[in-house]
C-alpha cells in the first residue's frame, strides 16, 4: 500500500478479499442485514446516532449534519484506533474499509486511521459495489447449465437432514432452506432468524464457488419464497427439470422428525402465534382440534392433524403440477434414506463427481 497521505480506493474486483482486515464502519443495523462476508463491525454511529445525523441534514442542513456527527465520532476515534490495532496483531495485513456507497464515512475513517499509521484503503463503492459484484456472479451461475437432483417428498420426510449429511460428506449440495435461515412454512422461523435477501445471494455465491467444480447441484423442491427470500428463477428452472427423487416416509415417523426439528416445549408461544395464522385456512372444526391439542401440550397430535388435513394436501396439490419422471424412494430411518439417496446418485452416473 501507499505511504502517502491519500486513502488508495480499491475497486471489489480487483483484490483478494482474504488479504485485508474488513472493516465496515455502517451502523449495527446495516451492519446485520448485509456485510462482507469476514467484515468486522466498527460503526462510527450507532443506530439510534445515525437517525440523528440524518434528520438533522433533512430538517437543518449539511453543515449542521457535518458538525453534530464530528461531535459524535471524536470521542470514539482513540478506542477505533485501538481496536483496529488489536485486530492486526496476529498479521500485517492491511485494512479494507467501507460503509455503504464509498462516501464520507469510510473516506473520513479511513483518513483518520492512515494518519495513525494504519495501512488502509478505502472499498470503490462501498457495500453496493459488493451486492453489484454478487448479483453478476450469480448471472454468471444462472447462464452455467448443470443438472438437477431433487429432493422431494411430504413435510417431516428427513430431506433437510439428508441434504445435511450429504453437504457434509462433499456432495454439491444448495441447502436452501439454511441459507434463507428459515423452513419454508408459517413455522419457518420458529427457532430461526430469517436472513435477508442480500445475506441469501451472499451466502448463495459462495456456495457455489464452493461447488463449482461438480457437473450437478443437489437441492430439496423448494417454492419461489422461502421467508423473506425469493429464489433465483434458474434454480426452479433446474428443479423442474431435475431428476427427482420423492422421499416416502412413514406419518408416525414423520410427526417424531418435525416434533424433534421445531422443539414444541421451548417455542410454546412462537408456535401458538403461527396456528393463529392457519385459523383462516383450516375448516373451524380442525382448527378448535388442533387447538385444543396445543393447550393440552400434545404437540404430536397437533402436528399429526396439520399433516393430514393440511399440509399434505396442500404439498399433494403443487406435486401433480408437475409432470417430469419421478423416482420414489421409501425410507424408514436417516440412515436408510442417506444410503438410498446415494445408491440412486450411483445408478444415475453422478457419484464420481462426488
Amino acid at each position: 500500500m501507499s505511504d502517502t497521505r491519500s486513502v488508495p480506493v480499491v475497486p471489489i474486483e480487483s483484490i483478494n478479499l482474504s488479504d485485508f482486515h474488513i472493516i465496515d464502519v455502517r451502523s449495527p443495523k446495516e451492519f446485520h442485514e448485509f456485510h462482507i462476508e469476514g467484515a468486522t463491525n466498527v460503526p462510527i454511529f450507532s443506530n439510534e446516532e445515525r437517525e440523528e445525523v440524518g434528520t438533522t441534514y433533512k430538517q437543518i442542513g449539511e453543515e449542521e449534519a457535518k458538525m453534530l456527527g464530528l461531535s459524535i465520532v471524536s470521542p470514539k476515534l482513540p478506542q477505533m484506533v485501538e481496536r483496529l490495532k488489536g485486530l492486526g496483531d496476529s498479521d500485517r495485513k492491511p485494512y479494507l474499509i467501507y460503509c455503504a456507497r464509498g462516501g464520507m464515512r469510510s473516506n473520513s475513517f479511513a483518513t483518520v486511521m492512515k494518519l495513525m499509521g494504519l495501512d488502509c484503503c478505502q472499498l470503490n463503492g462501498g457495500i453496493r459495489s459488493y451486492r453489484q459484484y454478487i448479483t453478476a456472479k450469480l448471472e454468471q451461475y444462472s447462464k452455467t447449465p448443470k443438472q438437477f437432483i431433487v429432493l422431494e417428498g411430504l413435510t417431516g420426510t428427513r430431506k433437510t437432514d439428508i441434504l445435511e449429511v450429504l453437504q457434509e460428506e462433499g456432495y454439491p449440495v444448495i441447502n436452501l432452506e439454511n441459507l434463507a435461515g428459515h423452513r419454508g412454512s408459517i413455522f419457518g422461523e420458529i427457532g430461526n432468524e430469517g436472513r435477508s435477501q442480500k445475506m441469501f445471494d451472499r451466502d448463495l455465491f459462495r456456495r457455489l464457488q464452493q461447488i463449482d467444480q461438480h457437473p450437478y447441484y443437489i437441492i430439496e423442491s423448494e417454492s419461489k419464497r422461502i421467508g423473506r427470500v425469493i429464489v433465483p428463477d434458474w434454480i426452479l428452472k433446474g428443479k423442474e427439470k431435475g431428476k427427482r427423487l420423492h422421499i416416502h416416509y412413514p406419518l408416525e415417523s414423520r410427526v417424531q422428525s418435525i416434533c424433534e426439528t421445531y422443539q414444541p416445549e421451548l417455542f410454546h408461544d412462537q408456535i401458538g402465534e403461527a396456528l393463529h395464522l392457519l385459523k383462516k385456512r383450516l375448516a373451524s372444526e380442525v382448527y378448535e382440534s388442533i387447538l385444543l391439542s396445543f393447550h393440552e401440550k400434545d404437540y404430536e397430535n397437533v402436528v399429526r392433524v396439520l399433516l393430514v388435513t393440511y399440509y399434505d394436501p396442500k404439498y399433494n396439490f403443487t406435486a401433480h403440477q408437475y409432470h417430469s419422471p419421478v423416482i420414489d424412494l421409501a425410507i424408514e430411518n436417516l440412515e436408510d434414506g442417506l444410503k438410498s439417496v446415494k445408491n440412486m446418485i450411483q445408478k444415475l452416473q453422478l457419484h464420481s463427481y462426488c
